[in-house]
């Protein structure tokens, strides 16, 4: 019960937040709540980085192309807050020239390559269990400025261990990520 009492606090202090940090653009379907961000036009690189910011116990990701440098920044802020932060890469990250694989790695961050399919084009964040990041919305530059993309920022428990069950999933048969 107290657990439940817990979670249930948690969420509202994470609701309220997430709400003052996004007002306009939040949708409340019961105990779900979302957000949804397109680009060009609107700032989800932004999103991405103040959620990370709120992070505090878990950031699961998972990329296809990650050049962002705020991306990566917040990532490794929230793993310097004590976070809980892995990665997990599609195997272009090895050979991109620009891929934030390397300062991120080289932060602490476990990083793994997922080599097992032609590929690994998942957009996900997992953040305290509670959160789910995905969308078409690779974590880049590119995807902020010059592509039409989406966001969507969904908090709901059972989405997220979902989520976090398929990136476990994904771990198992990835290889760590080795610095060039």
């Amino acid at each position: 019960m107290l657990i439940r009492f817990k979670r249930i606090i948690l969420s509202f202090i994470l609701l309220t937040s997430l709400t003052l940090l996004f007002p306009s653009s939040f949708i409340s379907a019961g105990p779900e709540t979302f957000y949804v961000c397109f680009t060009p036009g609107e700032n989800c690189t932004e999103t991405i980085v103040k959620v990370l910011g709120q992070s505090r116990t878990s950031v699961l990701m998972q990329a296809y192309s990650f050049t962002s440098a705020p991306v990566a920044k917040a990532l490794v802020e929230a793993h310097k807050r004590g976070v809980h932060v892995e990665s997990i890469l599609d195997r272009s990250n090895k050979r991109q020239k620009y891929s934030s694989a390397d300062f991120i790695s080289r932060a602490g961050i476990p990083t793994y390559i997922d080599s097992q399919h032609a590929i690994a084009h998942n957009k996900v964040m997992v953040i305290d269990e509670e959160i789910v990041i995905t969308g078409s919305f690779n974590f880049t530059k590119a995807a902020e400025e010059k592509n039409a993309e989406n966001l969507l920022v969904i908090q709901d428990h059972v989405l997220a261990s979902r989520y976090a069950a398929n990136w476990q999933a994904h771990k198992k048969h990835s290889e760590i990520y080795r610095r060039r």
